[in-house]
């Protein structure tokens, strides 16, 4: 059996309610099972999902443990064990469209020129009401939606595709398994525990301008994502943006990519207009600055030695959030 499609889900003592919700999604799915492979990563849990997970409804899934905790390290090794032409990341709070799989094939035979892509997801919130003020912070919880289909070649925000539901072709996830082989720090990128660090995703998606392939989102894929209303309280959201912050710093430096410097006229705006924020929008400036700071001091470390594949991790793991 050679898959056109893996899915790759990657899970860590996962809710069982969410997890059911995910593979019903896949079960329905319209395109033939015997087009794609199930791929269950087991990240370190408690219970070994293996002994409680059913797949054997489906032809050609398995059950692969990853002993390392962290979403990179599972997601890594999804990508070493897949088979298809495209894998595709499944979270196990993500509830796919029906057609997501058909959709992402088209998709992918259309687009040659086209390395990653991904979708739109909607959030279906669990145990409360969101407050207002927590809208702008969504897309840093993966929720995005849009009306128009968007790629490029380049790194921008608008047709950055998220990690939910990322469909990789298999010459950019061969890049990025290179990558990350050649220097271990890149696995210092993604969540570990109560680490919110969020951009192994960024990473994998631009192994992509790596070889010459584009970025993209397509309005067709769509998913629901399941997320209990915690990860919109004020704490939550301040860790998360330190963690993406932190991370995307360390990410571009491990890229070779110019860091951020900001002039003394700018930093003095920054300053006077703070006084004009609201004390929540105040906490948040100061969680960003933080986590830049904490950047620059890890990034000196790593240009002092850099064979050390250690780094980046110790310094935030230590700090108080």
């Amino acid at each position: 059996m050679n898959p056109v499609i893996s899915i790759v889900i990657c899970s860590h003592n996962p809710q069982p309610a969410y997890l059911d919700r995910v593979m019903e999604a896949l079960k329905v799915q319209t395109l033939p099972r015997t087009q794609w492979e199930l791929l269950l990563v087991d990240n370190a849990s408690l219970l070994p999902l293996a002994d409680s997970i059913d797949l054997t409804w489906h032809p050609h899934a398995r059950h692969i443990l990853e002993p390392q905790l962290g979403t990179v390290f599972a997601r890594f090794r999804g990508l070493k064990e897949s088979q298809g032409a495209i894998s595709i990341f499944v979270d196990d709070d993500n509830v796919l469209d029906p057609n997501y799989l058909h959709h992402a094939l088209k998709i992918s035979e259309n687009n040659p020129h086209l390395g990653v892509w991904g979708g739109q997801s909607t959030a279906d919130f669990q145990g409360g009401t969101p407050e207002d003020w927590t809208h702008p912070m969504w897309p840093l919880l993966a929720i995005i939606q849009f009306d128009k289909d968007v790629w490029s070649n380049l790194d921008l925000a608008e047709t950055m595709p998220v990690g939910a539901g990322m469909c990789i072709r298999k010459l950019v996830a061969q890049k990025y398994i290179d990558l990350v082989q050649s220097d271990p720090r890149r696995l210092s990128l993604g969540q570990r525990g109560e680490l919110l660090l969020r951009c192994e995703d960024f990473d994998i998606a631009l192994a992509a301008l790596d070889v010459e392939l584009g970025l993209g989102r397509f309005s067709r894929l769509k998913l629901v994502h399941i997320m209990p209303i915690e990860r919109l309280s004020e704490g939550y959201l301040l860790k998360l943006v330190k963690g993406i912050v932190y991370s995307r710093a360390i990410m571009d430096f491990l890229r070779n990519r110019p860091q951020a410097q900001l002039s003394w006229r700018t930093k003095v705006r920054y300053f006077l207009s703070s006084w004009l924020m609201s004390p929540r929008d105040r906490r948040f400036l100061k969680a960003t600055k933080q986590a830049q700071h904490l950047a620059a001091k890890q990034i000196q470390k790593m240009q002092v030695d850099p064979d050390d594949s250690t780094v980046a991790l110790p310094v935030y793991q230590h700090v108080k959030i």
